[in-house]
């Protein structure tokens, strides 16, 4: 038996699906899904965030190989539309043998290592992507009965300020960046890794407040030669 607030609450989600479904209809919403009527407000907020960080991260991929082309070349017959299967597809791909099956924060290093002669454009995103992705304890959805970690989510947008930095600042011994990136008239890769960061923060204070459970915001300076775990 439902409770009064639980049966209110289905009767709002189905009265909202009737309306998603009316609009979607006239072709300006998404349609309306029943598997919805198993998420929180909350998970429905975290499913919006998952894609949207999908894309800005799967933006990021192309930007960093049209910038870099020489990575991608150094695994013959290579794609940009392959690598983004490898980082994005569902389920997730988490080892990858070129980078030794480093995944998330542990493989970030690889790409500003000087003696890694693998694609460090894809050492980087698989460590931007991993991290993200660890971020929302791996999963693509989220449904009641599935938690999420504010300090994950914490975690990981301080991450991203590191990486963004070391992107900018990190260069080889000839003075040549790691990666080609941002330019004083191409600011875009920081502009997209700026949204990844908010949303992560957003998120991480909607788990938190939602929980009553506080955020450890230990001071961890973008400079530090370690990544937070996640």
């Amino acid at each position: 038996m439902h409770g009064p607030k639980q049966t209110r609450r289905i009767l709002g989600l189905l009265l909202i699906g009737l309306l998603l479904g009316g609009c979607a209809a006239s072709g300006n919403e998404r349609p309306f899904q029943f598997k919805n009527l198993g998420k929180s407000e909350i998970d429905m907020v975290a499913d919006l965030h998952v894609e949207t960080v999908n894309q800005l991260a799967r933006e990021l991929a192309i930007k960093l190989y049209k910038r870099n082309p020489r990575e991608l070349a150094k695994v013959p017959g290579m794609t940009i539309e392959r690598r983004l299967e490898l980082l994005l597809n569902s389920p997730r791909l988490i080892t990858h043998p070129e980078l030794n099956n480093l995944y998330a924060e542990k493989a970030v290093p690889l790409a500003f290592d000087p003696a890694f002669q693998g694609d460090r454009v894809f050492a980087l995103m698989v460590g931007i992507t991993g991290m993200l992705h660890a971020s929302y304890s791996y999963r693509d959805e989220f449904y009641m009965l599935n938690e999420m970690d504010q300090q994950k989510l914490y975690n990981c947008a301080r991450n991203l300020e590191a990486v963004a930095w070391r992107l900018n600042t990190y260069r080889q011994e000839n003075g040549e960046p790691f990666l080609y990136a941002n330019s004083p008239t191409n600011l875009s890769y920081e502009r997209i890794m700026s949204k990844l960061i908010a949303h992560q923060d957003m998120m991480a204070k909607i788990v938190s407040d939602s929980s009553n459970r506080a955020i450890n915001t230990v001071v961890h300076g973008i400079a530090s030669t370690t990544l937070l775990p996640i």
